[in-house]
């Protein structure tokens, strides 16, 4: 595990640097922190790797938008993100394949517990944190929320979820825009209690989403080593263990995703003017 995340602290920091240049890059949207990512997909990765024949390597920016500038450059072969169904990013060709067998996600704006803010107007004028302007579930539903109440912050980016919901942990902000899951699962590891302002509807959970220049027998032998992973002693290993480092409520596995599931994130964007 050391040596998985070493490798890709090496892809992170030097980036002209050719980290396994034969395999597929593998990229993942920063929501929780470098070391928690790392500790959450590689195994995964690892598994996928072994089983469909196609390697696989973990790659992320240092924050969302990095992450997300070196999806819109084409680095990435697959990618986990929820942020491809906008206007502009839909042309880039990305699709999505497999994702969870979790809920959807919804997005909150959430206060600690002891904080004299009872709703969104007392926000007005105040520090809110956010993970970036890329994250739809911590940063674009809340701010859809704000802008609909007609109530104006001064967004904190931290670079990831976790950081702003440590920010307001620390009481550094008076609030933050968090995916209700990760702020369920940050609570109960950290012994943090806080209160909710404001609950979004559900919107389907995050995707791999593959490009277009992948060809399309690699792409059925990665979603198939993926959707066997539950029903292999070794796939279900590693579920067990990324359910528990999540605390997730069930043992998580893949499925199949379909593009049609991610339509109410397409009419969004057409209804809000929220920024891409």
């Amino acid at each position: 595990m050391f040596r998985s995340i070493l490798f890709l602290f090496i892809c992170l920091v030097s980036p002209s640097w050719s980290c396994a240049a034969e395999s597929l890059q593998f990229g993942v949207l920063n929501q929780r922190s470098i070391l928690l990512t790392a500790q959450l997909w590689n195994p995964i990765l690892e598994y996928v790797s072994a089983k469909s024949g196609v390697a696989l390597t973990l790659k992320m920016g240092k924050t969302a938008q990095d992450t997300m500038a070196m999806a819109e450059r084409g680095e990435f072969d697959l990618v986990y993100t929820n942020q491809f169904f906008t206007p502009e990013r839909e042309k880039l060709g990305y699709h999505p394949v497999v994702r969870f067998n979790i809920p959807g996600i919804r997005g909150q704006i959430v206060v600690r517990a002891d904080s004299p803010y009872q709703q969104l107007a007392d926000l007005q004028g105040l520090r809110v944190a956010f993970p970036s302007p890329e994250g739809f579930a911590g940063y674009k539903l809340p701010m859809a929320a704000l802008v609909k109440a007609g109530v104006k912050v001064q967004p904190v980016f931290t670079g990831n979820q976790e950081a702003a919901m440590a920010r307001l942990q620390l009481g550094h902000v008076a609030a933050a825009g968090v995916n209700s899951r990760l702020m369920s699962s940050y609570a109960q590891r950290e012994l943090f209690n806080y209160r909710v302002l404001y609950t979004s509807g559900s919107y389907m959970n995050f995707p791999v989403m593959v490009n277009a220049r992948v060809p399309e027998s690699t792409i059925q032998k990665v979603q198939q080593a993926f959707l066997g992973m539950a029903d292999d002693s070794m796939g279900r290993k590693i579920l067990q263990m990324t359910s528990t480092l999540l605390k997730s409520e069930q043992t998580l596995s893949f499925v199949v995703a379909n593009d049609k599931d991610y339509d109410s994130y397409r009419q969004l964007y057409r209804e809000t003017r929220l920024k891409e």
